[in-house]
């Protein structure tokens, strides 16, 4: 007789995968057209029951479908492993249309932290949208168990770890599907573009140090449109981080600026996704991950927006 078929759960997030279209493509991996990235993806499928692969309107880019960040960050990680080069957009939700409501998926978020930080994630994830079911003590710890919205989990746990001193152990597990519960606050902050292709010096570095804090430090390759700091203010700014140090007969062009400059911010893979916003992609290379705009160019980004603007 047999067994019951065991029942897998339904993708709740899906990511744009293309190919990379930077002015870096093709420095550090092997497989870099559309038709290898669709013939990985496909492969993928076989063996990984959770994950869908629809095709889109254009032949560089494929809708990728998965239980969670982590799910996708782990392929994403595989195939940049393996030498490919693509470019990731934000994670989306998947919204079902059910007895004409919009509904979202809807998680059981699972937190074992210490007691004197209870409060605090019970504030982060109640700003997010998440309900509170049960409460109670373990020891020293807290258990807590929310229901929260799948887009309320974009983005929390790096934030939970900071907020927790890195004590907090979380969990989550897909519930139902439900009506969509709002607007959910993301970045507030906006980030610093770099205006040109060159290397980064430590001179323009230095001096844009109180603008906001960089995940580029000097003498790396960036080019136009990549985001290379977040900024300290809302809204994003475009600055030159590639100026070199005018040399007179004064001044020497000795290393005094370079020992003043903060390291940069280190972005492991889930971290860049939980931090792009709409208009923002991460490019993966074997050896890079860095995260720019979509529309390279500032003239065509303001462009797009208008029109958006025009459209809403």
């Amino acid at each position: 007789e047999a067994l019951p078929v065991i029942s897998l759960d339904e993708p709740t997030i899906s990511m744009l995968f293309g190919i990379n279209n930077s002015p870096f493509f093709g420095k550090d991996g092997k497989f870099v057209t559309s038709r290898h990235l669709r013939d990985r993806l496909m492969k993928e499928t076989e063996k990984n029951l959770a994950l869908r692969v629809e095709d889109t309107d254009s032949a560089d880019s494929f809708l990728v479908y998965g239980r969670g960040i982590l799910h996708l960050g782990i392929l994403i990680e595989t195939m940049r492993r393996e030498g490919f080069e693509l470019t990731v957009g934000q994670p989306q939700v998947l919204v079902k249309e059910i007895d004409g409501k919009k509904n979202e998926p809807y998680e059981i978020l699972v937190v074992d932290v210490p007691a004197e930080f209870s409060g605090k994630v019970i504030d982060m994830v109640t700003q997010r949208k998440g309900e509170m079911l049960i409460m109670e003590s373990k020891g020293e710890m807290q258990h807590l168990e929310f229901e929260i919205p799948s887009r309320g989990l974009i983005g929390l746990r790096s934030n939970m770890l900071t907020n927790t001193a890195g004590e907090a152990v979380m969990a989550h597990r897909f519930l139902e599907y439900k009506p969509w519960k709002g607007y959910i606050p993301g970045r507030s902050n906006g980030v610093l573009i770099s205006k040109n292709q060159e290397k980064t010096t430590g001179y323009s570095i230095d001096k844009l140090q109180d603008r906001g804090r960089f995940f580029v430090d000097p003498g790396e390759e960036v080019y136009i449109g990549q985001i290379i700091a977040e900024h300290i203010k809302p809204g994003d700014l475009i600055v030159n981080a590639t100026e070199p140090k005018k040399l007179t007969n004064h001044r020497a062009s000795g290393a005094d600026d370079a020992s003043r400059i903060a390291p940069k911010t280190l972005m492991t893979l889930e971290e860049c996704m939980e931090y792009i916003q709409q208009d923002e992609c991460i490019e993966v290379t074997p050896k890079f991950i860095r995260m720019r705009k979509v529309i390279l160019n500032e003239d065509e980004r303001k462009k797009t927006q208008r029109m958006q603007q025009v459209e809403a």
